[in-house]
């Protein structure tokens, strides 16, 4: 057995259910890079899981704030929303997981530093989430994401957790009367295993900030960091 099965095989102890399809679960541990490197088909790695875990997340993290704090206004239970799901908060969640040590992945981006990559422990947790849904439903799938997303929370109700630059944006501006806000990824570099994203964000139409990143979602964020920088909600960042 190798060291990434049986790294699996610890995981699979850790979850606490047993797989109807395995398969599901390999998928999920797939990077593209790995995908590439052995000349697999283009859906032969967790993208596709992801697209449906980040679903299964959005809802399940929807449904549980609604329920629990049934004194939070929409935006306010927005923000702990944003809050729970963003990139940061989910790579810490991976981390707890070990998702990093359990990944099938190519050389080059393990040598790059990948297995520790937000963006990819990020996305690792949500097609764990998908492919634990499509395996066992919604009830199993919802158990895991709260069972592990407790601390995030927690820090989230306590202000103890790293900033979402999208969602302040988005509050600041609906302050002072404006909600044009808008996204757009520029363009892309690198092979699809190892891409990098340029992305701007739009305040009715005018370009306030860009920013780069390994994912979409983290180039947005950097183009909102530095959006606030340039309206002068933040010190000590470029403009």
């Amino acid at each position: 057995m190798t060291d990434i099965e049986q790294n699996i095989s610890a995981l699979k102890e850790r979850l606490g259910f047993c797989w109807q399809n395995e398969d599901l679960l390999r998928l999920a541990l797939t990077h593209g890079s790995y995908a590439y490197e052995k000349n697999l088909r283009s859906q032969e790695n967790n993208q596709r899981l992801e697209f449906l875990g980040d679903a299964v997340l959005e809802l399940v993290v929807s449904d549980y704030l609604y329920r629990t704090y049934p004194g939070h206004s929409e935006g306010e239970l927005t923000r702990l929303r944003a809050a729970v799901v963003c990139e940061p908060s989910l790579a810490r969640t991976a981390r707890e997981l070990e998702l990093g040590s359990c990944l099938y992945m190519g050389r080059g981006e393990e040598r790059s530093g990948g297995r520790e990559r937000p963006s990819i422990l990020a996305d690792a947790f949500e097609a764990l989430l998908g492919a634990i849904y499509l395996d066992q439903g919604l009830t199993v799938a919802r158990r895991v994401a709260l069972l592990y997303l407790e601390p995030v929370i927690k820090d989230v109700l306590e202000g103890r957790v790293e900033r979402d630059y999208k969602t302040e944006l988005q509050e600041i501006l609906q302050k002072e009367g404006s909600v044009s806000i808008s996204y757009a990824i520029l363009h892309e570099e690198g092979p699809d295993h190892h891409k990098t994203f340029t992305a701007a964000v739009y305040l009715g139409g005018k370009e306030m900030g860009r920013g780069q990143g390994r994912s979409k979602k983290e180039a947005e964020q950097q183009a909102a960091c530095r959006a606030l920088a340039r309206l002068g909600y933040l010190q000590g960042k470029e403009q």
